[in-house]
């Protein structure tokens, strides 16, 4: 099954206006297929590159423009994927766009914090970037009906929306998911930086997905994986850089009860961090269904962001007398505020406090029987 990615029309309207396009996104998330997609649509003059092979990454070792352009050819449309294994993919893209205008590159990158190192000092001005998430409900709308998806949701919050994942029969989805967590979760990090300890990294990702939902303390972490909070820190930032994790940090402007140095993690996609704990039983028989459910609805709340360029600020609030909201978004000179419920006779309502202090912001509560308000559907 085929899904349509919200993003590729968002990038086909952006495509020969003089700008190169980046494609940012974990390992298995769908960027080539995205982006084969675009291909179709240009048969004659395009061109997918696949950077991981040595004889392309020698070819555009190069910022020579003859070797360019007969490397180029005729082609309208070039797409470099995985542009990351280009030796100075920045100074040579930058080459690229300013010596063939007439020419759209795309490029994809499976670690933002190994491309966009390279990129964007010298493409400056001449870039648009984008993010490609796992699947999101909204683009499963497209096949199942809102009751199909209300049934769905059980076993989303125990396989997540990889497109593999989503697609396998039975078991198969637990193997893809760990074929996943094996063999391509860690990958670029150990790659591009060199690092040492596998285990500590699968160490810090365990601990955050025991602790989705709560606020992570460096310290507590640094003591849970026998290590120092520098490197705590070092190593959430590249795994956040790797598209695996988000953070949200706490929200606080006039309240001197509000906590305002505080961050929760949490994952992009849900079978990853089941995979990590090796539990998939179902929500029902959990103890930590609650926290499945406020992942699930922030991480699908921001792909919907993401795939409709809405570009909010996104907290969690939280007083130092246990008074709190989930999630909010800032934009457009408002507040949105979120609680997420998976029992939906679970009463809950804004704080007094908050209300007072924000006036004019929104409060919705969100359980599996109005999921898809997160998604635009009302």
């Amino acid at each position: 099954m085929l899904f349509q990615r919200i993003l590729q029309q968002t990038i086909e309207t952006a495509l020969f206006k003089g700008k190169v396009i980046i494609v940012y996104g974990a390992r298995r998330t769908g960027k080539t297929t995205l982006v084969r997609q675009i291909l179709k649509k240009y048969p004659e003059n395009a061109e997918y590159i696949n950077c991981e092979l040595q004889e392309y990454q020698e070819a555009l070792n190069t910022t020579n423009s003859v070797l360019l352009k007969d490397f180029i050819g005729k082609n309208r449309l070039i797409v470099l994927d995985e542009a990351q294994h280009i030796h100075n993919i920045g100074l040579i893209l930058k080459v690229l766009v300013d010596t063939f205008p007439h020419v759209q590159f795309i490029a994809t990158g499976s670690s933002s914090f190994d491309l966009s190192s390279k990129i964007s000092e010298p493409l400056t001005g001449r870039l648009r970037q984008y993010l490609l998430l796992p699947l999101s409900v909204e683009e499963l709308r497209e096949h199942f009906s809102l009751i199909d998806l209300q049934a769905m949701l059980p076993n989303i919050l125990r396989f997540g929306l990889y497109p593999q994942v989503f697609t396998a029969a039975g078991n198969e989805k637990i193997e893809e998911l760990t074929d996943i967590s094996n063999n391509y979760l860690y990958k670029d990090i150990l790659q591009f930086e060199n690092l040492k300890k596998p285990e500590l990294i699968s160490g810090l990702l365990k601990a955050i997905a025991l602790q989705t939902g709560s606020e992570a303390s460096y310290n507590e972490l640094a003591q849970l994986t026998g290590t120092n909070v520098h490197t705590v820190r070092r190593y959430l930032e590249l795994l956040e850089k790797n598209f695996i994790i988000f953070r949200l940090s706490s929200f606080s402007r006039n309240l001197r009860k509000e906590i305002n140095k505080s961050q929760k993690f949490f994952f992009y996609d849900l079978g990853i961090r089941n995979a990590l704990i090796r539990n998939y039983n179902e929500p029902e028989i959990r103890t930590d269904t609650g926290s499945l459910w406020e992942n699930f609805c922030i991480s699908e709340r921001i792909k919907y962001n993401e795939n409709h360029r809405n570009f909010a600020n996104t907290y969690f609030w939280r007083t130092y007398d246990q008074k709190e909201i989930d999630y909010l978004e800032e934009g457009a000179g408002e507040l949105k505020c979120f609680e997420f419920k998976y029992n939906p006779k679970t009463k809950s309502k804004i704080p007094a406090e908050f209300l007072t202090t924000y006036p004019g912001s929104s409060f919705s509560v969100i359980t599996p029987n109005n999921f898809y308000e997160l998604i635009g559907i009302s």
